[in-house]
């Protein structure tokens, strides 16, 4: 597993990307910074990456990472979105789950605007 930190505008998160095909391509790609679009309490944005989806799925957890084939973006998932039955997210159609952000989420559902960087997180510990 890689680490990764993310920070949206001043908070920093820490991740782990899964052995996933799609997890490593968006590693070797890192660092990436862009404009985080909204849908419900997912921050979402289009990434350098065309691939198929490689384990099709739309039963996510809340701090999962999944990157969304359909429109080329890099998702993060933090509570329920437009299509959620109940407290759980769900994609707007099935996701490649990538890994899972670390922290507590619940300040992110209070924001107007995400400036999202993602990079390696080069601290090798243990």
């Amino acid at each position: 597993m890689n680490k990764i930190n993310i920070l949206i505008n001043d908070q920093k998160f820490t991740a782990a990307l899964n052995n996933t095909e799609t997890a490593q391509e968006i590693y070797k790609l890192l660092p990436l910074e862009s404009n985080g679009n909204f849908w419900g309490f997912e921050i979402y944005f289009e990434i350098p990456v065309a691939r198929p989806n490689e384990n099709p799925t739309e039963e996510l957890e809340v701090g999962d990472l999944a990157y969304w084939p359909d429109g080329n973006c890099f998702c993060l998932f933090y509570g329920p979105t437009p299509a959620s039955f109940d407290d759980r997210p769900k994609p707007a159609s099935p996701v490649t789950v990538i890994g899972k952000i670390n922290g507590d989420l619940e300040t992110l559902k209070k924001l107007q605007r995400a400036k999202v960087k993602i990079t390696k997180d080069e601290n090798k510990q243990g």
